[in-house]
């Protein structure tokens, strides 16, 4: 029996992204701000859209997120997120019994990348959550390749598993970090009262 084939080894990094077409990228917001506080760092979002676009036409990149409304902070981020290349996708968040508060954008994630099969080459998906690899193999099934970035201690491996490329945030984190002393106005949702945590915590830290 031959062995099993490394997907990404067959290609140069320049071979991939020549092979891309045109892409549509599709960000988890609460993975990716979990992602990031493990990593120890804040993500440039400038500097994301362009690694994961990295020169490919670009259809569109969405963000989803949950938000409390109430909150000016998160709402000048997602004003500075609009005005800066992305398309927002968000829902309120809901209180839970423990008092913790979450809002749920699978569905959301899932419906989108289905409907615009077709107008897209390749999708990336900025999420660990093992409950989109459904939805990621529907989309394979339709002709598009898929790529998943996300880090790999949060990533499930059903997710990896249906992925035509992996791509692990760890690898890439000094490409999309801030710089010292940068800031945003505004920082990304779900935060506390200081700045420093989400009330929102990720469904992808168990691997399926």
């Amino acid at each position: 029996m031959l062995p099993p084939i490394d997907r990404d080894s067959i290609f140069t990094p320049e071979q991939i992204l020549e092979n891309r077409g045109r892409v549509a990228i599709f960000i988890d917001g609460s993975n990716l701000f979990y992602a990031a506080l493990q990593l120890g760092i804040e993500i440039d979002y400038t500097k994301l859209l362009s690694r994961l676009t990295g020169g490919s036409r670009l259809l569109r990149s969405f963000f989803y997120t949950g938000v409390d409304r109430t909150n000016e902070k998160q709402q000048g981020f997602l004003l500075w997120m609009r005005r800066n290349g992305y398309r927002v996708i968000s829902k309120d968040l809901v209180q839970l019994p423990d008092g913790s508060k979450k809002a749920n954008l699978d569905v959301e994630i899932a419906v989108d990348m289905m409907a615009l099969v077709g107008s897209y080459d390749t999708a990336i998906l900025v999420s660990g959550d093992g409950d989109l690899a459904y939805a990621v193999d529907a989309v394979s099934y339709r002709g598009a390749r898929v790529e998943v970035v996300s880090l790999r201690s949060m990533t499930s491996d059903s997710l990896i598993n249906v992925a035509d490329r992996y791509v692990d945030l760890e690898g890439i984190k000094d490409e999309i970090q801030k710089n010292p002393r940068q800031a945003y106005t505004s920082r990304p949702l779900g935060e506390s009262e200081n700045g420093e945590g989400s009330a929102e915590k990720p469904s992808s830290g168990e691997r399926k």
